[in-house]
């Protein structure tokens, strides 16, 4: 990732100043600014006013604020060709994160409108997250907090993360973060991806291996691939080790969490930890919250990027980039539509 500088955001803000392009700037991520850096003031020196939107993007209520923006600095809501409608001044849409599926780069390209992210901003943030839920499943320290504050002081005996192998599924910037980390503990750790790095992979002491083989040999699998695909189904389930860990903190639909559940109360899985759920709209619904796997389910509630370095780093590329194209300059992180990348 191109590190921003603070002495880079005042040149691209002095630029911004002498031109005529001053307006609003829609924040619809709940976390900006709400970290160490004051970036609000950051973009008022440049003279754009921050109006707040919902992080839902619902468009009804974004309507007013779309019309006047020349900037979005977008949360995990769709972007869509009817949101770009209704914005005839909007310049750029800068993602607060990495993962851009939920935003139309097509209609954004059409339009004149420049997207752009904030690659591993949180990388380092989500890594420890999955360590921290890798180490809270093998030891129990959810239910063993409960049992205690019920009274309950029964051992409940867990694994040492250093007499495991464990998979990561998804070898970007989080999934190499993750094998390092575990390198530590003396882990053996393999992988899988289909576009692995295997320089990188060796560097780390990580072999690349099969989905099959990942499931058929690990203790523990921690996933970090892009949504769109189940990974952990019924068939790689029954591949999978007695006892197996799984961590997600990518994305829900890795998961099949019916088939999560019934491994889990067959005994065939050890514990299974995320940081996402498919149905998070409506509570209760997912299978995994059932009472009964309360032992053995950790869920968090997309906290796995929330740290206060982390906000900082995503809410610090996003301004730039944003000042960088109303000034008139390249932004650091341009996203474009697939055919053109």
């Amino acid at each position: 990732m191109t590190e921003t500088t603070p002495a880079a955001v005042q040149v691209a803000a002095a630029a911004m100043t002498e031109s005529p392009m001053w307006g609003t700037v829609l924040v619809t991520s709940r976390s900006f600014s709400s970290g160490a850096q004051d970036l609000v003031a950051r973009l008022a020196t440049a003279g754009l006013e921050v109006v707040r939107g919902p992080a839902s993007h619902d468009l009804g209520a974004l309507q007013a604020a779309l019309a006047t923006a020349v900037a979005w600095i977008a949360g995990t809501g769709p972007v869509t060709d009817d949101h770009l409608a209704q914005a005839p001044n909007l310049r750029v849409v800068a993602r607060y994160g990495v993962g851009v599926d939920a935003v139309d780069l097509r209609a954004a390209a059409a339009r004149g409108v420049t997207v752009t992210n904030t690659p591993g901003a949180n990388s380092d943030a989500v890594a420890d997250h999955s360590l921290g839920l890798m180490l809270a499943a093998l030891r129990g320290t959810v239910p063993g907090d409960r049992g205690v504050r019920s009274g309950d002081w029964g051992v409940r005996r867990g694994r040492e993360l250093g007499s495991l192998t464990v998979g990561v599924v998804g070898f970007g910037r989080i999934g190499q973060g993750v094998a390092r980390r575990l390198t530590g503990f003396g882990t053996e750790v393999i992988a899988h991806d289909p576009y692995i790095n295997e320089t990188g992979a060796k560097a780390l002491g990580v072999r690349p291996v099969s989905l099959e083989e990942l499931a058929e040999r690990c203790d523990a699998v921690s996933l970090h691939a892009p949504g769109g695909h189940c990974v952990v189904e019924a068939a790689f389930l029954d591949r999978a080790r007695s006892g197996l860990v799984v961590v997600n903190t990518a994305r829900a639909d890795l998961v099949d969490e019916a088939a999560v559940a019934a491994a889990l109360r067959a005994g065939r899985l050890g514990g299974y930890a995320a940081d996402t759920l498919a149905a998070e709209a409506t509570v209760g619904t997912s299978p995994l919250l059932a009472e009964d796997l309360a032992p053995m389910v950790v869920i968090t509630p997309h906290i796995g990027a929330q740290t206060v370095e982390a906000v900082d780093r995503m809410g610090s590329a996003a301004t730039a980039d944003v000042i960088a194209v109303l000034s008139g300059t390249n932004p650091a992180h341009p996203v474009r539509p697939q055919e053109e990348q």
